[in-house]
């Protein structure tokens, strides 16, 4: 009888084991990975976008999110596309572009892009030493000026504004196409004359630059390209401002173009994850506003508004639950 109770507790410690051990490979299983595309180092997206992941990991269930560094907009929808990447963030100018599958989405045809929420305004930077004497957009003539990283959203708009103002980036500059860090250290080392940036407020390259001691800085206005950008693209652009004091040195509010950025994800995406994601990241703003102040600009009423793409359908969901009409 001893030995039958021995037995039988090393079948029973046996089977606890193998249940224990088929539980934890189940929840593995489950376990949802995601990559999340954001921009490089030195602009908004990655660190926003490590706070998103942040958020997602903490508080959508058996999923785990990191923010990877990328080229930014165009590179990011490229790799969603390929299926290297689940969510990005991009804005609503090169989104509409892939949609449509027009401009530098031309060989990879329509791509079903689908919105979860608007984040903030992307608001262009032209920015230049004010020892150079350039103060209006159309002055960058001849200079050199960097443009933006390839494949980067910054790169897409700063060339429209450009063209808006009857500057040729390919033929009036003498083009750079380089990260937001990487201008903003050739501008302090005088290797170009001007640097295109967009990305929200405050962007930390920019801010370097601007307290660099024997530094200081320009904006260069831009709303007066508003009305031909809004004739050739549409109504993804809006005036939209950088307020004094954002960067060392501004006395004066510099008006700019702006344009949304938002975080998406393929047509195919799971409708309960997204609807999850979305839950997540509007019920805990304050943890994003922890990593990065742009995050203040989120709201259950902004996250619907400025979307030039259709929202996914888990997206919809949480919006019709909290009684939010999408546009």
């Amino acid at each position: 009888m001893k030995s039958k109770g021995k037995y039988g507790f090393v079948f029973l410690i046996l089977a606890v084991f193998l249940f224990s051990s088929a539980s934890a490979g189940a929840q593995t299983k489950e376990m949802n990975r995601l990559s999340l595309l954001t921009g490089g180092t030195g602009g908004v997206y990655y660190p926003y976008g490590g706070a998103l992941a942040q958020v997602i990991s903490k508080y959508v269930p058996n999923t785990s999110a990191t923010a990877e560094v990328t080229a930014a907009a165009v590179d990011n929808i490229k790799l969603l596309k390929a299926g290297k990447g689940e969510l990005a963030l991009v804005i609503a100018d090169v989104a509409n572009d892939a949609i449509l599958g027009k401009e530098r989405f031309e060989k990879d045809g329509k791509i079903p892009l689908r919105a979860l929420a608007v984040l903030y305004g992307n608001l262009n930077h032209m920015v230049v030493l004010k020892d150079s004497g350039i103060k209006s957009v159309p002055e960058l003539k001849g200079k050199k000026v960097s443009v933006g990283a390839p494949g980067s959203a910054t790169e897409v708009k700063s060339s429209r504004i450009l063209e808006a103002f009857g500057v040729d980036p390919a033929r009036d500059i003498r083009r750079e196409r380089l990260s937001v860090a990487e201008s903003a250290g050739a501008l302090k080392d005088r290797k170009i004359d001007a640097f295109c940036w967009d990305g929200g407020l405050p962007t930390a390259a920019v801010m370097d630059l601007a307290a660099t001691p024997g530094i200081s800085a320009r904006i260069l206005p831009q709303d007066k390209a508003l009305p031909a950008l809004l004739q050739k693209y549409g109504p993804v652009y809006y005036n939209a401002v950088i307020p004094k004091g954002t960067y060392a040195g501004m006395e004066a509010d510099v008006p700019v173009i702006g344009v949304a950025t938002k975080l998406v994800c393929m047509e195919s995406f799971d409708a309960r994850l997204a609807y999850e994601i979305v839950k997540a990241i509007l019920e805990h703003k304050p943890d994003l506003v922890a990593v990065h102040k742009a995050a203040d600009h989120l709201s259950l009423q902004g996250a619907v508004t400025g979307s030039s793409i259709p929202f996914h359908p888990g997206a919809l969901k949480y919006y019709a639950e909290k009684g939010i009409k999408v546009p």
